[in-house]
């Protein structure tokens, strides 16, 4: 039986993310699901020279209950330059970065409104990258549940990820400093490690 889980969709999503879908055959999305503030849904967190970044994408407006399907990037704003270039300070010289970067630079030069669609085609392309043969369907309003697993809404910034049972870091080589950041977007694993992140990945799932 197909594996099925119900997922948020995050910008770059971070290690617990994959570490929750690992096993999954199927990841379910909902468009029509109201925006969250204070998600994973806008932001993602990089590793820098002497800090962790957060990346975050501005978005138009404030309007409360909105989809996210309709929320805007505010592309007024100078953000893609903001993440461009700390993309390339954090992992200019990460082994893989040559490789990998072309894909996403691809989406970025789009210029797309809709987070909704920036957020799709970078996870499409970060399961290419780790060879995860997972399917990603979006969940129409009048189609019967399918799923097994819901862990929609769970994955929050405002929680440490030691307090759900998705995720037991495995460390793995990192460009800066001394200590392992076990929480980083994936583009920290896919830069640094490339092939070998999908089996980081598989380890780092939390035994039940």
């Amino acid at each position: 039986m197909n594996k099925r889980i119900a997922v948020d969709l995050h910008y770059f999503p971070n290690l617990e993310f994959f570490a929750a879908i690992a096993e999954a055959d199927e990841l379910v999305f909902f468009p029509e699901d109201i925006y969250q503030r204070q998600s994973y849904f806008n932001r993602t967190q990089i590793r820098l020279a002497n800090k962790v970044g957060t990346l975050s994408v501005p978005i138009q407006g404030r309007r409360p209950r909105i989809s996210q399907n309709e929320i805007k990037i505010d592309n007024e704003q100078n953000w893609l330059k903001v993440h461009l270039r700390g993309i390339q300070s954090g992992y200019g010289k990460a082994p893989f970065y040559e490789y990998y970067f072309p894909y996403f630079e691809k989406v970025f030069e789009q210029n797309l409104e809709n987070l909704w669609d920036l957020n799709w085609q970078m996870l499409t392309i970060c399961l290419k990258l780790l060879g995860m043969p997972v399917k990603m369907r979006v969940q129409e309003k009048e189609q019967n549940p399918t799923w097994q697993e819901d862990i929609r809404g769970l994955l929050m910034p405002s929680v440490p990820f030691s307090e759900r049972n998705y995720y037991q870091p495995e460390s793995y080589f990192q460009l800066f400093g001394l200590d392992f950041d076990p929480s980083l977007s994936i583009l920290d694993l896919l830069f640094c490690e490339g092939p070998a992140s999908k089996s980081i990945i598989l380890k780092s799932v939390k035994k039940q």
